[in-house]
Order: C-alpha cells, then structure tokens, then sequence
C-alpha cells in the first residue's frame, strides 16, 4: 500500500530552470552605448524610466557605466523621459 501512494507537498516544489545571464554587450561585440538610440536604451528601462540593475539585465559592471551614461545624456536631450507611467 506504501508503494501505491503519491507525494504530496503542501507548497510546489520549485524547480530552478533559470536561463544564465549574458552581457549583449561582450556576445555582440558593442564597444559604444549611443545615447541617440532610445529604442535601445528603452530595454533597459523599467515602466516607470528607471534604469534596471546589473543583477536583472546581466549587462557587466564596465557597460552598465555606459548605459547609465548613454540614458542620463538621451534623457537630458528629452529623447527619454525622466519619469513616466507607462514607457514600454
């Protein structure tokens, strides 16, 4: 009879299929961040303009100093928006 029963947990079992992070940057071969292209710099915005952290994107510490640099200058031409409600 013990052989026939299930396991039954009372919360799901997590499972860790998490896909390894890259820099786009070093795997494309990018040395320059253009601040003149928002639609690029957009994907490393949140909904509201903030620049999301190295830990979400996976973008290395040497690139991610230029991103911060390249949304900073974009915004500073109103290419970007300082804030917004809903960006993407």
């Amino acid at each position: 009879m013990a052989a026939n029963q299930e396991v039954r947990y009372l919360t799901p079992v997590a499972v860790d299929n998490t896909k390894k992070k890259y820099c786009r940057f070093k795997k494309m071969g990018i040395k320059y961040v253009d601040y003149k292209d928002p639609e690029f710099l957009k994907k490393f915005l949140n909904e509201q303009g903030k620049i999301l952290p190295r830990r979400i994107t996976g973008t290395s510490l040497k690139f991610q100093r230029k991103v911060a640099q390249a949304v900073k200058r974009a915004r500073h031409l109103a290419l970007l928006p300082y804030v917004t409600d809903m960006l993407k």
